[in-house]
């Protein structure tokens, strides 16, 4: 019985973070603004972390889980140096 509402549980949550990944490709691509296709991509890349998660949870390998570590890290690398390109104009100093 459990085993079957943990199958369904990650079957919604597929659903949904499919569903939310399909939103913030739509904001990414409309924009209007930069800052718009920023925040896009954060939302972006943190439900492909999680929609990861969630598959290592259904396969119960620990693969997922590391290249979700992998996703998180860069990305929020990546989130910082475009927030602060569009702040002052370079990433270095």
């Amino acid at each position: 019985m459990s085993g079957q509402i943990l199958a369904t549980a990650l079957t919604i949550s597929k659903i949904f973070l499919t569903l939310a990944m399909a939103a913030a490709a739509s904001r990414i691509l409309r924009g209007p603004r930069a800052q718009d296709r920023v925040i896009g991509m954060d939302t972006l890349y943190v439900n492909a972390m999680l929609l990861l998660l969630v598959f290592g949870i259904g396969s119960g390998t620990t693969l997922y889980f590391e290249v979700a570590l992998a996703i998180g890290l860069l990305g929020f690398v990546a989130t910082v140096a475009m927030a602060k390109f569009l702040m002052r104009g370079e990433v270095i100093e």
